[in-house]
């Protein structure tokens, strides 16, 4: 053999691939001093990789590969580096800390020398890339291994089209990171540490026992109720809608409810009417235990559905925290409508709204127009009618732009004035605000009293998250997503607010993150036409013209010319910001 050969074997590992997010754009901005915060992160984590058993193979300016004997060791060694590095970093500004991203995969490698090489190693670098900056990322192989064997919780980020990868890879993402390492927190209860301290909730969509599938809507509209009426208590984290939905009609096991959503708190009911007549069951199980906490079961007329939701909600928030004071219970009531008619009208108004079509949205906004009709000072249906017409707006399906944008704004401001202290309502308003007509500081008003009342709501931080990038206050707009994102994890419709994160980072011209986060929001959802637009300017900022030009090419396939409209009445605090992207996009080759 000669001196330059290397015998070759094949063996299965578990392989680590980490990588510096946005390596360059902090080399730019300090190459000195990230060069030395390198230097010590990569002490930190040799440390650990060798504690863990691991070996490091391959290494190249700001990544790291390597393998370990089991997928257990590989994942409980990327969240012990990641706590140690978030720790080292808790002084250092958001904006110049270094941070990696790790993927875990177990497959089939090469050895060659010291090198590790094959389709194992890709699968664990393209993982690395999905993971956010701090995470970490598995396969769906590595998860079996280690879903039952470690105490932690974990998102499934579903089947992830990824680059020189035939086959989708299913994804999973560790959640619930705490700042110690996970060896060096002994507990006699390794369940709590799959749940955070704080009081995270899902309500469950409620079964409907009506006998009746047009009664459907009813169930689905109490659900949703609950949801509101509990996310308005300040220290309770209630997951959003759109995640617990994907849970719709699906024989679910409690304690996977709680490792899936990250949360301590199940509550779960059914509903049955009849006639004027309604009966809800419900029950709140501790879930990390199945521990009942508490359980009710109601009978009433329909003219008392408002004082029962209330009823329910009293009852949750006070088994949760038998000490809450009264004006937080009192917060919680949800006085919507005395109205029965206009109620009915605005449940049947929320699948359509929902569907998140064009036809759906044209047909919730009929619903909810003969419901403000009956009721003129319903509040949350004016706020669901201005969004639906914003929705209309910015999805280009509008021939009178102007006319449009101005009836949203209408509808906000009168859901406003209906209701000041709903922050759902003020949410749409400061989202309709800023987007569709530029009044940008009745925008942040608005905004600040959403989040003063709200916030632990995943629909009021997205929305405002959006108000906080037209106002140039990108770093708090990227808390207020990432936050969403937690609250809202099984998101079906998360490729809004990837699209928001990618907007901020490329308004910070962090180009190479926005790049990563509108992929992500385009595999969700291909082809639409904020995620291109980011990526396009992204692309030719990066100098990568002949990308850009072939997005660009997609993006102007789409509704382009009422989503150019938007974009041209589109008003920013920093105008620099805005002629970012039009430049981005001229160079791209779309006209704007």
């Amino acid at each position: 053999m000669g001196p330059q050969e290397h015998k070759v074997e094949r063996r299965l590992a578990a392989i680590f691939a980490a990588d510096v997010a946005g390596y360059a754009r902090l080399m730019s901005q300090d190459e000195v001093g990230t060069l030395q915060t390198l230097t010590a992160h990569r002490e930190t984590m040799d440390r650990l990789i060798a504690k863990h058993g691991g070996r490091i193979a391959n290494t190249a300016g700001d990544s790291v590969l390597a393998e370990f004997p089991s997928a257990v060791n590989a994942v409980q060694c990327a969240v012990d580096v990641q706590k140690a590095l978030a720790l080292a970093s808790q002084n250092t500004p958001k904006e110049r800390r270094v941070r990696f991203r790790i993927g875990v995969h177990v497959g089939d490698v090469i050895l060659r020398g010291s090198d590790l090489l094959g389709d194992g190693v890709n699968i664990a670098a393209r993982l690395e890339s999905l993971a956010d900056p701090g995470g970490v990322c598995l396969s769906e192989v590595a998860y079996g291994y280690v879903r039952r064997a470690v105490p932690l919780a974990f998102t499934d980020l579903g089947p992830q089209k990824v680059k020189n990868i035939e086959e989708p890879v299913r994804a999973y993402a560790v959640c619930n990171l705490t700042s110690a390492p996970m060896n060096e927190t002994p507990t006699a209860d390794a369940n709590l540490l799959r749940v955070p301290d704080k009081p995270f909730i899902a309500v469950l969509p409620f079964t409907n026992l009506s006998g009746d599938p047009e009664q459907e809507y009813f169930a689905d509209g109490i659900t949703e109720d609950l949801i509101a009426a509990l996310s308005r208590c300040r220290w309770l984290f209630v997951i959003a809608r759109n995640s617990v939905f994907t849970l719709k009609g699906r024989a679910v096991d409690i304690k996977e409810v709680s490792r899936q959503l990250g949360v301590r708190y199940v509550l779960e009911g059914s509903v049955r009417k009849a006639g004027n007549r309604v009966r809800i069951t419900t029950q709140l199980v501790e879930a990390v235990t199945g521990t009942d906490i508490w359980a009710g079961r109601f009978d009433r007329d329909l003219t008392d559905i408002f004082a029962l939701q209330d009823e329910i909600t009293e009852s949750v928030v006070s088994a949760i925290e038998p000490s809450l004071q009264a004006a937080e219970i009192e917060r919680a009531r949800a006085k919507a409508t005395n109205n029965l008619e206009a109620y009915d009208l605005y449940l049947r108004a929320l699948p359509e709204f929902y569907a998140f079509t064009e036809q759906g949205f044209r047909r919730a906004e009929a619903l909810l127009r003969q419901a403000v009709e009956r009721d003129p000072g319903y509040a949350e249906a004016w706020g669901a009618l201005a969004d639906c017409r914003g929705r209309l707006v910015v999805g280009g399906w509008t021939e009178d732009w102007d006319a449009d944008a101005a009836r949203s704004r209408e509808a906000a401001l009168q859901a406003v004035q209906c209701d000041p202290d709903n922050a759902r309502v003020l949410a749409v308003a400061a989202w309709s605000l800023a987007s569709l007509s530029g009044v940008l500081e009745r925008a942040v008003t608005f905004c600040e009293r959403a989040l003063y009342l709200q916030p632990n709501s995943s629909f009021v931080l997205a929305n405002c998250g959006w108000v906080l990038i037209y106002t140039d206050e990108c770093e708090r707009a990227l808390a207020c997503l990432e936050k969403a994102r937690r609250l809202n994890p099984l998101d079906p419709r998360g490729y809004i607010t990837l699209n928001a994160i990618g907007a901020v980072h490329f308004m910070g011209s962090r180009f190479q993150e926005a790049e990563q986060f509108t992929r992500r929001a385009l595999e969700m959802n291909p082809n639409h036409p904020i995620a291109l637009r980011y990526l396009t300017a992204a692309l030719a900022q990066m100098g990568r013209l002949a990308e850009a030009a072939e997005v660009g090419r997609v993006l102007q396939s789409t509704r382009w010319e009422a989503m150019r409209t938007h974009l041209n009445r589109s008003c920013y605090r920093n105008p620099k910001k805005r002629e970012l992207l039009f430049d981005g996009l001229r160079k791209a080759g779309v006209r704007v």
